[in-house]
């Protein structure tokens, strides 16, 4: 004999699982781990620091 199930309950499990599921592969494709965040932090500051190093002067020091 087959098994009775309730079709209410099963419906709510499969619509958690499939958001579950959406959910996980959102975070695949939108989230950065802290590392990842932090590593293309310092990646910015330094090549803020080289873009700063090699400018050629201010407009400040041109009047002087």
């Amino acid at each position: 004999m087959a098994e009775i199930i309730n079709l209410r309950m099963a419906r709510k499990a499969k619509a958690r699982d499939d958001a579950q599921h959406r959910a996980q592969a959102s975070r695949a494709r939108h989230g950065r781990t802290k590392a990842e965040r932090s590593l293309g932090q310092a990646d910015q500051a330094r090549l803020d620091r080289v873009v700063e190093g090699a400018k050629l002067g201010s407009s400040d020091s041109a009047e002087n």
